[in-house]
């Protein structure tokens, strides 16, 4: 074998070495393409969801404002009562000088 020969096929087995270490890549970079598209799917998902729910938190906290229990009327209506009192006596206080 001559050393042309000898440099011919080291070249030839260097393009083929290239070639499927081209070819991996290239698969493995088709993988990453897939990953990054399956994980861009899950955050739009996410998203969404977290729209939907923070709707539903400012529902629910929005019905929560609304409902009133008994026990919050009544403690509502005392501190009215007490608001009352308090301006009554600051009234007298101020009408007695």
């Amino acid at each position: 074998m001559t050393a042309n020969e000898k440099t011919l096929n080291t070249f030839t087995t260097r393009i083929r070495q290239m070639i499927l270490r081209f070819k991996e890549v290239k698969k493995e970079n088709e993988g990453l393409y897939a990953k990054v598209d399956e994980r861009e799917r899950e955050i739009k998902r996410l998203k969404a969801q977290l729209l939907q729910t923070q709707r539903d938190y400012d529902t629910l906290k929005m019905a929560k404002m609304l409902t009133v229990s008994d026990g919050d009327m009544e403690s509502a209506q005392k501190r009215v009562a007490k608001l009352i009192r308090d301006v009554n006596k600051c009234i007298t206080l101020l009408s007695e000088k």
